[in-house]
């Protein structure tokens, strides 16, 4: 099958291109032609005139709850709701359940992936059995089986033995470490909020920011002392920024991503939209989410994340002290981006994309985020001046759980192609 993608401003950073008006075609999912005027008889053509093409984008921080968490999200919807936001790969975490610990569990989520899945899923196994934090798993096995990166997200790793263990074994096998940072101190084990002015108002309950940069502290120190690749999940603190800064300054293997509700809103936002505002890390400070811009800006920060996390409104109705942590992400990610980050003038647009495309996949390994001849056949494409209202009714994902419902944004996908083949789209004008 041939399809003529005709006209369209290439957006492609691992290549160096920034906007040039090309064509591209497509053979047999391959990336076969990129240039100018290319001519097919038999192709199918899409007309991008006035619109961007940049490669599939790729979200390396995905919660698709399947196995044994359908009620929240399957990898049916997950993935429908990531090809509608752009998405065309995702690394999906290991804190299913059972957990992704084995290379059973993970080769169920590939299977899975393949016969319900309509984007690329990675997974990412656990750093521990259980996501207990006592007994590492069998890198080379789970490696084998197809896991991309380890990590035990959603609970920090306490035992530095263990931490250490984990970057020597997987420098071995050229993957990295994925770490949600945060040491934990008993006087704050119940924490609901970020730690301030709202916290105290409200007389919730607050994690400090302490507790995610003496948790960053630690793992940087590993990092280096062991030469393994430490990747910051979800970076929210302004001291984590400067750690992790640091620590590129001297070649430490450490890279990094921040999630859009993290450079977006501030923890003023609880008091607006509860429990729908309630993530881990929690929301922030202006201050911080200065902090956390300045290292998009400046490189610190690699990559652009979703931390994409579904719950049932009945989970999130159960009111901030005991509702689950978390927000979904996939189908706003990419407008939070550019009308929060690019809009501004925080970051070009090729900026913005080499976070959401060629750094993840490097970051991951992952042969994907490019628009080169004989890659892959997944594009994205994108209409800039699209502004759209958040309807969170309307989403693929099961999750509601967002705190962006009715904002309106600018930029959306509006086309997603994997493989060569159209997974989303929406009425494009000239597409026959």
């Amino acid at each position: 099958m041939k399809t003529l993608i005709r006209g369209g401003r290439l957006i492609d950073p691992a290549n160096g291109r920034s906007g040039e008006t090309l064509d591209l075609l497509l053979i047999d999912g391959k990336i076969a032609c990129v240039g100018v005027g290319i001519s097919a008889s038999d192709a199918r053509v899409i007309d991008t005139s006035g619109l961007l093409v940049a490669p599939g984008l790729v979200d390396m921080h995905t919660h698709l709850r399947e196995p044994g968490q359908e009620h929240k999200e399957t990898i049916r919807t997950g993935t429908k709701a990531a090809a509608r936001g752009g998405f065309t790969s995702v690394a999906a975490m290991a804190n299913t359940q059972p957990v992704a610990d084995s290379p059973q569990s993970i080769g169920r989520v590939i299977s899975q992936a393949k016969s319900d899945g309509v984007i690329n899923v990675f997974p990412i196994s656990s750093v521990t059995l259980g996501l207990h934090g006592e007994e590492l798993v069998n890198v080379e096995q789970v490696i084998a089986a197809g896991a991309v990166a380890m990590s035990d997200d959603g609970k920090p790793i306490k035992n530095p033995e263990i931490m250490k263990r984990a970057l020597i074994a997987c420098k071995k096998y050229g993957i990295s470490v994925i770490s949600h940072c945060e040491h934990i101190e008993k006087s704050y084990v119940d924490w609901i909020m970020n730690a301030g002015e709202t916290a105290l108002r409200l007389g919730l309950p607050g994690l400090p920011n302490s507790a995610e940069e003496l948790g960053v502290k630690r793992n940087v120190k590993l990092a280096e002392e062991t030469g393994g690749h430490l990747h910051i999940a979800h970076v929210s603190a302004a001291g984590s920024v400067e750690l992790i800064r640091r620590a590129k300054a001297k070649a430490v293997n450490v890279t990094a991503e921040a999630a859009p509700h993290h450079f977006t809103l501030t923890d003023a936002a609880v008091e607006k939209h509860g429990a729908n505002a309630k993530m881990n890390p929690p929301l922030r400070s202006q201050k911080d989410v200065d902090a956390v811009i300045a290292g998009l800006r400046d490189g610190v920060i690699d990559a652009i994340a979703t931390d994409h996390a579904p719950h049932t409104p009945a989970e999130k109705s159960l009111g901030m002290a005991k509702a689950p942590c978390g927000v979904v992400g996939l189908e706003t990610c990419l407008p939070l981006v550019i009308t929060q980050l690019v809009d501004k003038g925080y970051l070009s647009m090729s900026e913005a994309i080499a976070k959401m495309t060629a750094n993840p996949a490097r970051i991951l390994n992952l042969d994907k985020g490019t628009l080169s001849e004989g890659a892959d056949a997944d594009i994205t494409i994108i209409d800039m001046e699209k502004e759209q209202i958040v309807d969170a009714a309307k989403f693929e994902s099961k999750g509601r759980n967002t705190p962006f419902d009715g904002l309106s944004l600018k930029g959306w996908a509006i086309m997603t192609i994997v493989a060569g083949e159209v997974v989303f789209s929406t009425a494009l004008a000239g597409d026959h």
